[in-house]
């Protein structure tokens, strides 16, 4: 594949990953507004992979204080600040990985790859958000985050599996209609990023792996690589932005989107 379009993908990944409106969708609108090669799944994975050591690196404390709390929680105690957040993570990584593994061994993961499916989730779950966002008490923090709460969270997270949802704008609306702070919504919908994203590029990477294909495997680690550091810059300034900055202008993006993208695919 052009380094200019691995360039272009992870750039746009990292631009999107973080903000409500769709990482996965933006990628599958590229090939099929552009005209360019489908990038398939593999960049995809890869560039949320480059992504994922983005989320690592700006919360390296909540990812500290999980994997120290891991060992605790496999003894059977959940008794830590850092054994609690492990659990919770567990518990709403769950859900996503059963809807994912039922969506790919049915081919739907696949047939809803389309402007059509984009369009409509970006308007509805655009909504959506908004109306969490302005109804959504501001109560709770991080440490607040429950198994009741993290399963909630983690069924929304699984609705994201089909494009155009958002994983972050769903688990986000999710937090905000739970109580939490713009902030500490976005906060638990990265720190739930992690264990996701990190289950897809395991499994798609003893894929390629197993296949011997190392031009996919080389596109992958330039893709990853330019993500990760378009990742960190987007992460950086929307973390920033919350604490002044509701979700309507993402709102709104999103409706206009969704909007456009429904009348070229009914035109």
């Amino acid at each position: 594949m052009p380094i200019l379009q691995l360039v272009l993908i992870a750039v746009i990944q990292g631009i999107t990953e973080f903000l409500p409106i769709s990482s996965s969708g933006h990628l599958i609108l590229l090939p099929g507004l552009t005209g360019l090669q489908d990038q398939g799944q593999v960049i995809d994975v890869a560039v949320h992979v480059g992504t994922l050591g983005a989320v690592a690196v700006y919360f390296w404390r909540d990812v500290t204080e999980g994997l120290a709390g891991l060992p605790r929680l496999l003894r059977g105690k959940a008794d830590t600040p850092g054994a609690r957040l492990s659990l919770g993570l567990i518990i709403a990584t769950i859900p996503v990985v059963i809807v994912g593994l039922i969506l790919n061994l049915t081919g739907l993961s696949d047939a809803m790859r389309s402007v059509t499916v984009i369009g409509w989730t970006m308007l509805i779950f655009g909504i959506v958000l908004y109306w969490a966002d302005q109804t959504g008490p501001s109560l709770k923090g991080t440490d607040d985050w429950t198994v009741k709460d993290a399963l909630i969270m983690g069924l929304w997270q699984a609705v994201a599996l089909v494009p155009g949802t958002s994983r972050s704008g769903i688990t986000i609306t999710a937090g905000r209609k739970l109580g939490y702070t713009r902030a500490e919504a976005a906060r638990l919908s990265m720190l739930m990023s992690i264990p996701t994203i990190a289950a897809s590029g395991v499994l798609l990477g003893a894929e390629v792996a197993a296949d011997a294909d190392m031009a996919a495997a080389r596109d992958g680690a330039i893709a990853a690589g330019f993500a990760f550091v378009s990742a960190l810059i987007a992460l950086v300034l929307m973390m920033r932005l919350l604490r002044s900055v509701s979700f309507t202008p993402y709102v709104i993006y999103r409706v206009i989107l969704g909007v456009v993208l429904l009348v070229v695919a009914y035109s």
